[in-house]
């Protein structure tokens, strides 16, 4: 099972380019504003209360309101709930939904209020159908597991109820300091439950808009596949004053003519464009251009290359034989192997072939929660996680975990783990050179340099007597199909793949940590190579029990934040030891050309309502005129300074909701 916030690793982002006929161009002039952007990946429905894909989030996010949504600084504010209430032992949770909450067809035609049991009806729905988002809820909703499991039939005896029209009440299993970050998620949004019933199974279909209702700041007018998808403002939105852009038109693109955003750009059809230093067009860009290239800030989601300790598949392969096999899946299983690889890889050259030298960089990250994504003890996650991990050995002595470096790349470290690896394997009858099969998508250029240059540094380092990397040059569909949409580990083909990321769905190191628990992890094939819960011979040999008691134990601690965070980085720095998920860089601190007015979207480390890249475009503004550096630069340090004071101010805040 894949949840929403698994993702594909970023050819490009959804700052691409794609050509549009003129539109507007994102102008900031009187009149109608067209925000004019591209996709990548087309969704298989539109079912934001079961989906577990970023294709259908994306959209449905603009479209959606749930109880609770970011500001531009991080902090969550009312949206269908005008207000709420925790009770003092934290386990209860009561929303007031606003009078003026609506549901609308695709055509802007009123067709209910929205209701507290919209809510009640959401979830059912979401647990009936086997949502692949479930697993955020399950174990904090009092009984719903247990519903869930088929041990109790009664959804009356779960833990929310709609108290009135207007109140919808949450009873917890366990204190959650971030349960509210999980309300902007689509498990927990409403649905009508007469026009629910209306659709049956052609509810939320793939290219139908009026196949769902809308109470959110946009209407979906149309949906073509690998073509077009187009937005239209809501006109009776509750909060329309904040909706500035009358539509939104998104483009396809599959990620093969890197030089096309500046162009469309500069010819007007697009608002932003994503830039790639490494094509041939760059240098001359940079000269025209240079004072309007922005690198944005680094988000929370972490790419990684994963390492199937288990693979079942080979048709994807170079191998000629079942010994090559037998050593590969061996060597795979040794720890001081895989931290050759993790200390063997070059991520600055990997970057570079995304974002140029200058601005390779600014991506990279070392860990898998994001170093600065919570804070105990007047430190920084990472920080934590640095006083476990150098407890594991010398190698970590010397280690910077911080974003923006390149912390973990040293080659002599990396020789020095491969010998003892190599003379333990020995040993076991493991012969040499060992060939890891690495996935890509042919079509996209960036994707191919990279693993290119992963090959490169990790074969220069360690010899191709030793280790070869074999690039397996596939279509688009199937390298998702043997990586990200594999519905079974057998379906896993691969040996190591950069194919993937995470992004956090709450504001809880929990988010990340979770997902690779040999007991219940939701995405262990994926970054791993086995299914979860079948006390898999591969995952015991690398040791993921340990994982999973570090992780378990972090999660039993509900009533002190600092105790909670430093059991958590002690499972990030076991984690960080093991090399079995070698973190490479971050989604954004990319360049780019933009007539956005810069930090005016929602802003959240976590959750389906706040990002740092717009995927948003509730609050966004235009400018008539290209962002310059400086402008960007000015409006960050304005935003950082306000940032600050506004979530101290909600912090202190949280107290004026306990009751």
């Amino acid at each position: 099972m894949k949840t929403r916030k698994v993702l594909a690793l970023a050819g490009v982002t959804l700052l691409a380019a794609g050509v549009l006929a003129a539109c507007s161009g994102g102008s900031a002039t009187k009149g109608e504003q067209t925000f004019a952007f591209t996709y990548e990946t087309d969704p298989d429905n539109l079912n934001y209360l079961t989906t577990g894909k970023a294709a259908t989030a994306n959209i449905t996010s603009n479209v959606i309101d749930g109880l609770l949504e970011s500001d531009r600084y991080g902090n969550l504010v009312p949206s269908m709930a005008e207000d709420w209430s925790v009770s003092k032992d934290g386990l209860t949770y009561t929303y007031k939904i606003r009078q003026d909450a609506k549901w609308y067809t695709s055509e802007g035609e009123e067709y209910a209020p929205v209701k507290a049991q919209d809510f009640v009806t959401g979830l059912k729905y979401a647990t009936d159908k086997k949502s692949e988002a479930l697993y955020l809820v399950q174990d904090s909703i009092k009984g719903l597991d247990a519903y869930a499991k088929g041990e109790n039939k009664d959804f009356s005896q779960v833990g929310i109820k709609a108290i009135d029209d207007q109140t919808v009440q949450y009873t917890l299993n366990k204190p959650e300091s971030f349960w509210n970050s999980k309300t902007t998620m689509g498990v927990l949004a409403p649905v009508n439950e007469e026009f629910l019933n209306s659709k049956g199974d052609d509810f939320a279909k793939a290219t139908d808009p009026s196949s769902i209702l809308y109470n959110g700041p946009y209407l979906l007018k149309s949906i073509v596949t690998k073509s077009t998808v187009e937005f239209a403002k809501n006109p009776n939105y509750w909060n329309k004053d904040n909706v500035h852009i009358d539509k939104v038109k998104l483009s396809f693109w599959d990620g093969q003519d890197t030089s096309k955003p500046a162009e469309n750009f500069k010819d007007g059809s697009l608002t932003a464009a994503r830039l790639y230093p490494t094509s041939a067009s760059f240098a001359e860009l940079e000269k025209e251009m240079k004072d309007n290239i922005v690198y944005t800030q680094q988000d929370s989601t972490t790419y990684v290359v994963g390492t199937n300790i288990d693979r079942q598949s080979y048709k994807y392969t170079s191998k000629t034989s079942e010994e090559q096999k037998t050593s590969t899946k061996k060597a795979l299983l040794n720890k001081d192997f895989r931290q050759a690889i993790a200390f063997g890889f070059d991520r600055t050259a990997y970057a570079s072939q995304l974002n140029g030298q200058t601005g390779a960089s600014k991506i990279l990250r070392n860990i898998f929660v994001p170093p600065t994504f919570v804070q105990a003890d007047g430190k920084n996650f990472g920080d934590l996680v640095k006083e476990k991990l150098v407890t594991y050995g010398d190698e970590w002595k010397d280690v910077n975990l911080a974003d923006a470096q390149d912390g973990l790349y040293n080659p002599e470290k990396s020789k020095a783990e491969f010998a003892k690896a190599k003379a333990a394997l020995q040993a076991e009858g493991v012969t040499f050179p060992i060939h890891l099969d690495m996935p890509v998508d042919q079509t996209a250029t960036t994707k191919v340099q990279r693993v290119q240059s992963m090959k490169q540094s990790l074969e220069a380092t360690l010899g191709t007597d030793n280790v070869i990397i074999d690039i397996q040059q596939l279509q688009k569909d199937e390298v998702l199909n043997v990586t990200l949409f594999a519905q079974t580990a057998a379906g896993e083909d691969w040996d190591l793949s950069d194919n993937v990321g995470w992004g956090p769905d709450f504001s809880d190191p929990s988010t990340y940590l979770d997902i690779i628990k040999p007991s219940v992890g939701e995405n262990t094939r994926t970054y791993l190579g086995f299914d979860s819960g079948t006390n898999n011979e591969a995952a015991k040999k690398v040791g993921l029990n340990d994982y999973d008691k570090l992780v378990n134990e972090a999660g039993a601690e509900t009533t002190d934040v600092s105790k909670r965070y430093n059991k958590y980085a002690e499972a990030q720095a076991w984690l960080t030891d093991s090399a079995l998920v070698i973190p490479t860089t971050s989604r954004t601190g990319r360049p780019i050309l933009s007539k956005m007015k810069p930090f005016t979207i929602p802003f959240a480390l976590a959750g389906n309502k706040g990002t740092s890249e717009p995927l948003l475009y509730k609050y966004l503004e235009l400018q008539d005129k290209a962002v310059t550096a400086d402008e960007y630069q000015k409006a960050q340090d304005k935003w950082t300074k306000e940032k600050e004071e506004s979530n101290k101010k909600a912090q202190e805040d949280l107290a004026k909701h306990v009751k």
